[in-house]
């Protein structure tokens, strides 16, 4: 029995001093992930961003906290998703590994976008809040078409650019000034035998 309490007191003397180091190890954490040199304490400080996010994650499902709770807990929720961003990038640049590709973001997947207010996300109760569940519910605005998707497929055969490569047009065209030709001979000949009347009417005027 001796032996047993021994045991557990060790136990337990070794969760203590891990408690306080791990405590002492995240007042540390900076404001600032670029103060960090290290990949394995940025791993560190990561992790405690995620526990973070996943308690208040999970606390925000209490719809009986009230409206100012709630919206203080997606607040926070939402404040340590962009510092968890911080983290990974930061991390990445410091020869760590790239978490965007290789941890898929289940965190903030409870999460849920207005159309109007990207970036920013509603978690559990906090979707329906009043004034939120109201957005939520109505039609996302349509999209304004951009300049590329409305000039998708204009080229130079709209502009009639290549128009001379056509065959069919380029016979119209023959045709169109062969015809134009024709009609300019015949009132040239029309122009020829009115003056030829014109000058024998005087002419005749002349003998009487």
């Amino acid at each position: 029995m001796a032996r047993n309490a021994e045991k557990a007191m060790a136990m337990l003397s070794r969760w203590v001093r891990y408690k306080k180091n791990e405590t002492r190890f995240r007042a540390e954490r900076p404001s600032d992930p670029r103060e960090c040199t290290e990949v394995w304490k940025g791993d560190k400080w990561r992790q405690d961003i995620i526990k973070d996010i996943t308690l208040k994650v999970t606390q925000i499902q209490n719809a009986g906290l009230g409206e100012y709770r709630i919206r203080d807990l997606n607040d926070e929720v939402n404040r340590l998703i962009k510092e968890k961003e911080k983290w990974e990038a930061h991390i990445l640049a410091i020869g760590g590994p790239d978490y965007s590709k290789t941890n898929p973001k289940v965190l903030d997947a409870d999460g849920k976008e207005l159309p109007t207010n990207k970036g920013y996300k509603y978690f559990g109760a906090a979707r329906d809040l009043p004034g939120v569940r109201e957005l939520f519910e109505q039609e996302p605005p349509a999209e304004k078409k951009k300049k590329r998707t409305v000039y998708k497929g204009v080229d130079a055969h709209y502009f009639g650019y290549l128009d001379e490569d056509d065959d069919r047009i380029l016979e119209l065209e023959n045709q169109a000034e062969i015809k134009a030709r024709e009609v300019s001979v015949s009132q040239w000949k029309i122009g020829i035998i009115d003056e030829m009347a014109n000058e024998f009417e005087v002419q005749l005027a002349t003998f009487s």
